[in-house]
C-alpha cells in the first residue's frame, strides 16, 4: 500500500501475499487495518495498492477489478515482471465500477 500526502506518495507499506501464489494475491484484513492506521496517523491517506504480474501484462485482471470495488477512489500500480529479464513495466489504473482508466505515473527524482 502507497501512501499519499499532497497527491504525491510519501511512504510504501509492503503487505504479505498469503496467499503464497504467484498467480493470485490475498492480503490479510488485520494487516490492512493496521497498515491503514499508521498512514491515517501520519496525516496521509491511502492513495495507491500495488502488485506485480507475473505472467501477464501489467493490466487489471478480472481479479483485480473485483477487488477494487472495495477501494474507490485508490490507485491500482501493477508491475509487469517479465520472465525474460526484462525490465519492469510500471502502470497505474483507476478502478471504478469496474471501469479501468489508465493514470500517468511520474516520477520524481529529487
Amino acid at each position: 500500500m502507497i501512501a499519499f500526502r499532497d497527491g504525491r506518495a510519501v511512504a510504501v507499506h509492503e503487505a504479505t501475499n498469503v496467499a503464497a501464489s504467484p498467480l493470485r494475491f490475498e492480503v490479510d484484513g488485520l494487516e490492512v487495518h493496521h497498515a491503514i492506521e499508521t498512514i491515517e496517523s501520519d496525516g496521509a491517506e491511502l492513495g495507491a495498492i500495488y502488485h506485480s504480474h507475473t505472467r501477464s501484462e501489467p493490466y487489471p485482471s478480472q481479479t483485480d477489478i473485483n477487488f477494487a470495488r472495495g477501494w474507490p477512489g485508490v490507485e491500482w500500480l501493477i508491475v509487469g515482471v517479465s520472465r525474460d529479464g526484462a525490465e519492469p513495466t510500471v502502470r497505474s489504473y483507476r478502478i471504478d465500477d469496474g471501469a479501468v482508466t489508465e493514470v500517468e505515473v511520474e516520477v520524481d527524482a529529487g
